[in-house]
């Protein structure tokens, strides 16, 4: 009697022990797919009005702020920058000086390998500084990487620019500074209507002088803009199903008001049930969600949705892929979404296929051959959607002060 006990009691362990291990499966699959569909979406409700308060305050301006570098300062930190991790350190020692460096602690080794695009961040945060400059009837001087370039595989230490505010009474406001409240990447599904011939010169006219090359496909160009719609679902799929690539998402995900407002910035993630289930501890973030899970495949579904909501296209060419060209096509960038706002029209990066990662690479031949863009040297630096589409919110941004390297 003993013995059949011990074996009774051993199987009931033994089964116990199997359903727990298949609910943790399943909660992991659950969560994990959950997370996938919020985090490389990043969808609307992520940069919604419902963000925690104190997690989109500097978008309130500067205030009352009297010195003169962090009221510049508090404009360059609203730049647009990949997976928003603001990878801004600025150094206030020197007089009249703010000197830029990258924060080597915030970057994308697996989707930006060569942080290309942590570059172009860089140059997105220096066009607003001086747009911010020239607001204050301030001239900036800018030495790009006054140091040396980085070389062309990593980021180091060196600054990315040295800026001398200097007083100019011959300086006159851009009027692209007026959109810098106003500007939000916008990922939702846009109205089915080109963008107008005014809104197209206005972009153009936003990056001359800069040494990118603009170009645009609208609805007279069905066949292109149907191979472009092909090209950004496959390679979001691709970044989708490649563990290490989602992963790196996961890692800068931010789900509920407390993770939000605590970080500010990353991927911001604030919809009820995910934040019970984090709450409760069911969400593993450390293992990718299967690609043909429930949740992946949805994300895939309404991503494509937005794809094929898409009228336009916008990209930006460069002859070159140089370190000080990247930084220039960053300013060039956050020019022309400033512009683009002025005319009530939406952009949304599509950086998937231009990402320099093994698994993209056939995707990024395509685009590049599909935009005449394959002679020795040239370079997609920016791909994005372009249209008509709802109101969205800000994402979150970390203060001034956590962005100096000593105040």
């Amino acid at each position: 009697m003993l013995s059949r006990r011990r074996f009774h009691n051993s199987g009931l362990q033994r089964r116990e022990k199997f359903m727990q291990t298949n609910r943790r499966n399943a909660l992991r699959l659950i969560g994990g797919g959950a997370i996938a569909a919020a985090t490389v979406a990043v969808t609307v409700t992520a940069c919604s009005n419902e963000l925690p308060a104190e997690a989109v305050a500097p978008w309130q301006g500067p205030g009352a702020e009297t010195d003169l570098r962090r009221w510049i300062l508090a404009h360059a930190i609203l730049a647009p920058h990949s997976h928003n991790l603001q990878s801004w350190l600025v150094d206030l020692r020197e007089p009249d000086v703010i000197t830029l460096h990258m924060d080597l602690g915030r970057l994308l080794p697996e989707t930006d390998p060569y942080s290309r695009q942590m570059v172009m961040s860089q140059g997105t945060f220096l066009e607003l500084l001086n747009q911010a400059a020239r607001q204050r009837g301030y001239r900036a001087e800018m030495q790009l990487f006054p140091l040396g370039a980085f070389d062309r595989k990593r980021p180091d230490q060196r600054p990315t620019a040295r800026i001398r505010l200097v007083e100019d009474a011959a300086i006159r406001p851009d009027p692209l500074f007026t959109q810098v409240f106003r500007r939000h990447t916008n990922r939702s599904p846009y109205e089915m209507r080109a963008p107008s011939a005014q809104a197209l010169q206005a972009i153009r006219e936003a990056v001359a002088g800069f040494p990118v090359t603009a170009g645009f496909s609208d609805p007279t160009q069905a066949a292109a803009l149907d191979v472009q719609r092909e090209i950004a679902k496959r390679a979001w799929r691709i970044e989708l199903s490649t563990p290490r690539t989602l992963l790196e998402s996961y890692k800068v995900l931010r789900v509920g008001p407390k993770e939000i407002a605590q970080h500010r910035d990353g991927l911001s993630l604030n919809d009820p049930m995910v934040r019970f289930l984090t709450a409760v501890g069911l969400f593993d973030r450390s293992h990718p969600s299967a690609p043909d899970s429930q949740a992946i495949q949805g994300q895939i579904k309404r991503f494509n949705a937005a794809i094929d909501s898409t009228p336009a296209f916008f990209w930006m060419v460069t002859a070159d892929n140089e370190r000080v060209t990247q930084l220039l096509a960053g300013q060039a960038y956050v020019r022309a979404q400033l512009a683009a706002t002025a005319h009530n029209l939406a952009m949304h990066p599509l950086q998937q296929a231009l990402q320099e990662y093994p698994e993209q690479d056939e995707m990024r031949a395509q685009i590049h051959k599909l935009l005449d863009a394959q002679r020795s040297g040239q370079t997609i630096q920016m791909w994005a959607r372009l249209g008509y589409g709802p109101t969205v919110g800000p994402a979150p941004r970390r203060s001034v002060l956590s962005h100096l390297l000593q105040a």
